[in-house]
């Protein structure tokens, strides 16, 4: 049976020229090569791709994932009836986070609670159990082990993945508390001691999401857990343990995040390039374990609704990327601890995605398109690149000891600042359309978990998280500082010229340019004259004014209008657009700032809020 489509057989078939052809027209004087996008790592995004060869997929996943929920309650009673509600409401697989860890954002479990913690929870019932540690908490898989010998259960019936990541929490925590050939040993020994008892495999992981966290590439992360496993593979097997079994000993953890495409490729490189390390090692390449935890940096603590149109799409990557396990953010995270609606709504993205879209029906469904091939290929390139030159440098821990890999996430880290600054990157309900009205959500009243830092011997920069938001969240908190002392936020009286139908687009550019600083708009339709605009202004009680118009309005009308706005009290005044040969002209009537796609839009709000 042939396995070509016969579906609208009767049309010809369209070609790229065709296609070439209508772009042109659409974009005129415009070549085709400005439809071409690219990544932080500086690779080619194309605008249409031909059918490509298919990869080979090594342990891709066909099949429901497993629905991990998390698990970061300091309260063990609390947490162990979140971790039951979570299990009766379909989640298979419960993440411990222990306090201090990269996954913790101020919350988490301390190894003496974890028998409440998990009290009623049925280890040997096919629940998988996985851990984001921290140093203070890195008992915590001890813990776990001596329940299951209390409890009588079998070590080989039990799903879990100890996660243990001694480089991962020391670029966190910025230093390691011995030198790597003295801390290696304690690594490799501790594998060894839960391998006995008969824990054979997922005791060590790569943990992608600090890099990530910290605002680095998607190849700066490839490249970061590909190159932190191969030093636990080195550590493993000087100490007793064969190759074969070592690479059994290792998971992976990535970032999901709300670049569909990006996040699909990730995941599916991440297989590509583990392959070519285990042959490079003389073994036949195996199925990885690969578990996805959505994006930190891309949560918004204002509007958080949103954060669940970006989970979603992150949970939908990652499963099409081939993640075996995914843990999905609650919307509300980045506010603090979410309550049960909030840890719901994170495991029911999973489940509508496996039941009702059926994502989990077809293996890596990408696969032969040219886009996903061409973009996972990059990928492997551009990591591979630099995982050399991690390994030249003496592999992980020489590389963060010298501050390599450090100092790439922080310039890939400066140049998405600046991005979102410039609103070149748009975060829905942060630096775009935010909503100054905004109802608060519930959240539970806990405190944050006070975690004494470890001793460090070794000092390292650390790879510090970070949220795209915050900047913006900043400016807010100044306004709702204002809110609640005055009674009002600070406002911009918008000074529109000409008839309404000409300056509504600026008006509107400004209102949202404006309230991503939580300062509020006082809009109007236009005035009859400008010495009703100016009493309207007084009226107002605000210190800034924007100028909304037509280049042609601005022309007529911007200097005069700026110097009588200055004379009736403008503190400040700005102009939606570019000034182009009139900047002059327009700063001596009193013009201070213009406002356009591409400006400084941090900078231009701090310095409002100063006024």
């Amino acid at each position: 049976m042939s396995d070509e489509l016969t579906f609208a057989a009767e049309f010809p078939a369209a070609t790229r020229e065709q296609w070439v052809a209508l772009a042109s027209r659409v974009l005129k004087s415009k070549p085709i090569g400005s439809l071409t996008a690219r990544t932080a790592d500086g690779l080619a995004i194309a605008p249409l791709y031909s059918r490509a060869r298919e990869s080979a997929r090594v342990g891709s996943r066909a099949g429901r994932w497993q629905v991990m929920a998390r698990v970061d309650h300091p309260d063990p009673a609390v947490a162990n009836k979140q971790a039951l509600d979570d299990l009766e409401g379909g989640a298979n697989g419960l993440v411990l986070v222990g306090a201090g860890a990269v996954g913790a954002h101020g919350y988490g479990l301390m190894a003496d609670t974890l028998a409440r913690v998990l009290d009623g929870v049925l280890l040997d019932a096919g629940i998988a159990i996985e851990f984001d540690l921290s140093p203070q908490t890195k008992d915590l898989p001890l813990a776990l082990a001596a329940l299951i010998k209390e409890r009588g259960i079998a070590p080989a019936s039990v799903d879990i993945r100890f996660g243990f990541d001694p480089l991962g929490a020391s670029a966190h925590n910025g230093g390691f508390p011995l030198p790597w050939p003295q801390f290696a040993p304690l690594a490799a020994n501790l594998a060894a001691d839960l391998a006995a008892q008969g824990f054979k495999r997922a005791l060590m992981v790569a943990d992608g999401r600090i890099v990530h966290s910290a605002g680095g590439t998607e190849a700066q992360e490839l490249a970061f857990v590909i190159a932190v496993a191969v030093a636990y593979l080195r550590a493993l097997e000087a100490h007793g343990t064969t190759l074969d079994d070592a690479r059994r000993m290792i998971f992976f953890r990535l970032a999901a995040d709300a670049d569909q495409f990006l996040t699909i490729a990730k995941f599916r490189a991440l297989r590509a390039l583990w392959a070519r390390v285990e042959e490079s090692c003389g073994l036949v390449p195996a199925p990885a374990f690969l578990a996805a935890e959505t994006a930190w940096r891309m949560m918004t603590r204002n509007d958080p609704q949103v954060n669940i149109l970006r989970a979603t799409i992150a949970a939908f990557a990652s499963a099409i990327g081939g993640a075996d396990a995914t843990t999905v953010l609650p919307f509300t995270s980045a506010r603090g601890l979410p309550d049960a609606f909030a840890r719901r709504v994170a495991r029911n993205t999973q489940l509508v995605l496996i039941e009702e879209a059926s994502v989990a029906r077809v293996a890596d469904p990408t696969a032969g398109t040219g886009w996903s091939e061409q973009l996972t290929s990059d990928l492997c390139g551009a990591a591979w690149a630099l995982f050399q030159k991690i390994e030249s440098a003496g592999g992980a821990p020489a590389a963060l000891e010298q501050g390599i890999i450090q100092r790439k996430v922080a310039a890939a880290r400066a140049e998405r600042e600046r991005a979102i600054a410039t609103r070149k990157d748009a975060l829905v309900g942060a630096n775009e359309f935010p909503d100054l009205g905004e109802t608060p959500l519930a959240m539970l009243d806990v405190a944050r978990a006070n975690v004494a830092p470890m001793p460090v011997a070794i000092p390292i920069e650390p790879l510090a998280p970070m949220r795209l938001a915050q900047p913006y969240e900043t400016l807010r908190d100044t306004s709702d500082r204002m809110l609640a002392t005055s009674g009002a936020r600070p406002k911009v009286f918008l000074a529109n010229l000409g008839a309404s139908a000409d300056f509504t687009e600026r008006a509107t550019f400004a209102t949202n340019f404006f309230a991503a600083g939580g300062i509020e708009a006082i809009s109007n339709d236009g005035f009859a004259s400008r010495d009703t605009l100016i009493g309207v202004f007084k009226a107002s009680g605000a210190r800034l004014a924007c100028l909304c118009a037509t280049d042609d309005d601005c022309a007529r009308g911007a200097a005069d209008t700026a110097r009588a706005l200055k004379a009736a009290g403008a503190q400040r005044i700005y102009l939606v657009g570019r000034p182009g040969e009139r900047e002059a002209e327009w700063q001596a009537a009193g013009i201070d700032t213009f406002i356009h796609a591409g400006c400084d839009a941090l900078a231009i709000l701090q310095s409002s809020l100063d006024h």
